[in-house]
């Protein structure tokens, strides 16, 4: 890992936290991400399986975590299973954890090898009458991909039958939305180093660079400062290709004139930013430009107040388009009396601002939480309004990562957003350059 490492002590509180949350008599199981085959003897870089990570801190692969906090020998109350390092993976893998560094990271006093995982695991079943699993429960999500807590699933259900499976990802979701203060320093960083690489981009965009040797300056920066790796496949999408949501090929030329809308976020410690930018690839706003992202930008202030205790994501998604709408008629993209003979099932906001307003960050770049959850102290959602038009070549959204709060906070406060900040900075960068 890149980062350095991380104090035991967050874990540790996350533990507790959890152990808080089972019913009596019950052995809870987590176990880490698999190694996926990238070829013939190769696998894709390794992540670690988010809430294993929440609860341990540790980073590598073939790890598995055991909670069973009513077990009678307090030494097995919690394990945390690792691999067994040998000379042959010393030389041909590198260093993996020891003993002693998984006590120190995790702080977990009982660490076994994998290879005593079902001896051991055996044990805590029969002393237990329940079994929690951490299945992926993501309603947006469902892999082809087994992962090892659905296979070990099945052969739970060979080997103890009798015994009451619980479900622990609705805890887990709990438990991970509000973030404790090292977390939101974490965060914090991830946004620094995002906000170091958005000043690389301002000065390196100028007609005819490609949007791949920009997304280059950014996985540049990004290692250059520790991160751990993109939060996510960044988009890098010039003139026409802004409004494609999910534009990831990042393979065209940015032409002079056009608006060069870059989706992008460093992840460090496993913990993600979320930061979306729209400037001139020329260093220059045209009016309508400058119009249509004065309007953005007016939203975005105003949708970022409403990111208090109390209200959820659907209630800001709708005063968001109440909002949008009102500039979409400023902007002439349709007007009042349109609106009211829209079709109520495809209402005319949608066609220019096809997303909501938010969505929860944190491990993982769209977190744990879905729209309905009420927002508390301490929960962290992105805020991203944007106009897209395709006839006009403009696609704009504008995306910072904000902590919830009665005045909310903003991890990316210092990041550039404002149209004359842009142009100085990208027309100052490129005077010292010549």
């Amino acid at each position: 890992m890149k980062y350095p490492q991380l104090n035991s002590s967050l874990f540790e509180r996350n533990r507790k936290k959890l152990l808080k949350c089972l019913i009596a008599n019950s052995v809870a199981v987590i176990h880490s991400n698999d190694q996926m085959p990238r070829n013939g003897d190769q696998y894709f870089s390794f992540r670690q399986n988010s809430d294993l990570l929440y609860l341990t801190g540790i980073d590598q692969e073939k790890t598995i975590l055991t909670l069973c906090p009513n077990h009678p020998n307090k030494d097995l109350r919690e394990i945390l299973f690792i691999i067994e390092s040998n000379e042959q993976i010393a030389v041909w893998e590198g260093h993996k954890y020891s003993q002693e560094e998984a006590i120190k990271t995790s702080g977990i006093k009982t660490i076994k090898y994998i290879s005593e995982f079902e001896a051991t695991f055996r044990e805590l079943a029969i002393n237990a009458e329940n079994i929690y699993l951490n299945l992926n429960e993501n309603l947006k999500f469902k892999p082809e991909i087994e992962s090892a807590d659905f296979r070990f699933m099945g052969d739970l259900q060979k080997e103890f039958p009798a015994h009451e499976v619980e479900r622990l990802a609705p805890i887990m979701m709990n438990l991970r939305l509000k973030k404790e203060p090292e977390e939101i320093k974490l965060m914090q960083e991830a946004c620094s180093i995002t906000h170091k690489t958005f000043n690389r981009i301002l000065k390196f965009v100028k007609p005819n660079v490609t949007e791949y040797q920009v997304e280059a300056e950014i996985t540049h920066e990004f290692l250059w400062n520790r991160a751990t790796d993109h939060a996510y496949a960044p988009i890098i999408a010039s003139g026409k290709s802004a409004c494609v949501l999910h534009y990831v090929e990042n393979n065209k030329i940015c032409n002079d004139g056009d608006l060069l809308l870059m989706d992008f976020g460093a992840e460090y410690a496993n913990y993600a930013a979320d930061c979306t930018r729209t400037i001139p690839v020329n260093g220059k706003f045209t009016d309508r430009q400058k119009e249509c992202y004065e309007a953005v930008l007016s939203v975005m202030k105003k949708a970022i107040t409403w990111l208090t205790p109390g209200t959820t994501i659907n209630k800001i998604n709708e005063r968001v388009e109440e909002l949008i709408q009102k500039e979409h008629i400023k902007l002439g993209l349709y007007s009042l009396k349109d609106v009211e003979n829209q079709d109520p099932e495809k209402p005319l906001v949608k066609k220019y601002y096809p997303h909501g307003t938010c969505h929860f960050i944190g491990l993982d770049v769209h977190d744990v939480g879905d729209r309905t959850v009420v927002l508390e102290d301490g929960m962290i959602l992105t805020c991203e309004p944007g106009i897209y038009i395709p006839e006009e070549n403009i696609g704009i959204r504008i995306e910072n990562d904000i902590v919830v709060g009665q005045k909310p906070f903003d991890l990316m406060q210092d990041i550039p957003r404002e149209v004359e900040e842009i142009e100085k900075l990208m027309n100052t960068f490129h005077e010292q350059s010549k």
